[in-house]
């Protein structure tokens, strides 16, 4: 059984002028000990799925329908007070985009970690808790006494490293990462994300990576899903996804990275841009941006079927 299950997940924001489908019959699993990419451009759905899976949803958010399985458990199921007692930070934790505005800055990091494991763990005592966060810190490379700091005294990567290591303060079995790299220049970005991979390694710690850019995928996952406007178009290993991208946009997606040892050329992009939501387009969300969209494409949705083992796809080119 795999740790998390993902089976026809649907959740729609209501709006003043109707629903936003922002993500439809989305099915994918997590193993114990595995990193899952999810890529694609930004309002594809990505974070929607992260927060739907730890019921997190803003205001007007809501699962219209879809299991999400946690050891076999649909913790859809669960009310507000069994997820906060028995799943978040416990069993799933997150590390929020943007670290600059996920600590508060006006207490202590030590305040803060201790503060979510006491939420978690009544029976830990404070100073339990405080040893449990220097531990953290010197596993996410930050010395120890600097938990006693403000966040403001941090810098950004640093900021990220002290994100990671409040999200296993608890010890959970899976941890989200939403654009961990997000404001930070890339040589901290290679940085916490090589961190990443350790600790997963080290913890035999189950991921899901949120990112529009697929090379880092590749550096941290075993599996990629790609979403394009609320659908899941292709999901296998990242191997299949780079050397066999099956769907158009995952090809369009791969072919904006520059190979270093071709000769230069000019870098194909995607024509166009995302569909609106609240009216997606019929049939394949991607037809109005295929360079391949035949009549089928308007007229019917593609199944997201298995293409060969462990290989699944949505587009009728491939059917």
């Amino acid at each position: 059984m795999a740790l998390l299950d993902v089976e026809k997940l649907t959740t729609y924001y209501e709006v003043m002028r109707g629903y936003v489908k922002a993500v439809e019959n989305v099915n994918f699993s997590v193993e114990k000990g595995e990193a899952v990419g999810l890529a694609g451009e930004s309002g594809c759905g990505k974070t929607t799925i992260a927060l739907s899976v730890l019921r997190l949803l803003p205001s007007g958010g809501r699962i219209v329908k879809g299991k999400v399985l946690l050891d076999g458990i649909d913790i859809t199921k669960l009310d507000d007070y069994q997820m906060r007692r028995d799943i978040r930070w416990k069993e799933i934790a997150i590390v929020f985009q943007g670290a600059m505005n996920a600590l508060n800055p006006v207490f202590k990091i030590s305040d803060q970690i201790v503060e979510s494991v006491s939420a978690h763990e009544p029976d830990t005592s404070n100073s339990e808790a405080l040893e449990r966060g220097k531990k953290l810190f010197e596993l996410v490379g930050i010395e120890p006494s600097r938990i006693e700091n403000y966040p403001h005294e941090f810098s950004g990567g640093m900021r990220q490293r002290a994100m990671i290591a409040m999200a296993l303060a608890c010890n959970p079995k899976l941890l989200i990462a939403d654009e961990p790299g997000t404001a930070l220049d890339v040589i901290v970005q290679a940085q916490v994300l090589k961190l990443l991979k350790e600790i997963k390694k080290k913890l035999n710690l189950s991921m899901i990576l949120i990112t529009h850019d697929l090379s880092i995928i590749v550096e941290t996952c075993e599996k990629s899903a790609i979403m394009y406007a609320g659908k899941m178009v292709e999901f296998a290993d990242v191997y299949g996804i780079f050397k066999e991208p099956l769907h158009p946009y995952t090809q369009g997606l791969t072919s904006v990275f520059p190979d270093v040892k071709a000769p230069r050329q000019r870098m194909i992009s995607i024509p166009g841009l995302p569909p609106d939501l609240l009216y997606p387009p019929a049939a394949c969300r991607f037809h109005p941006r295929c360079p391949y969209a035949m009549d089928v494409c308007r007229k019917e949705e593609p199944a997201f079927a298995e293409y060969k083992k462990g290989h699944f796809v949505a587009c009728h080119l491939v059917a």
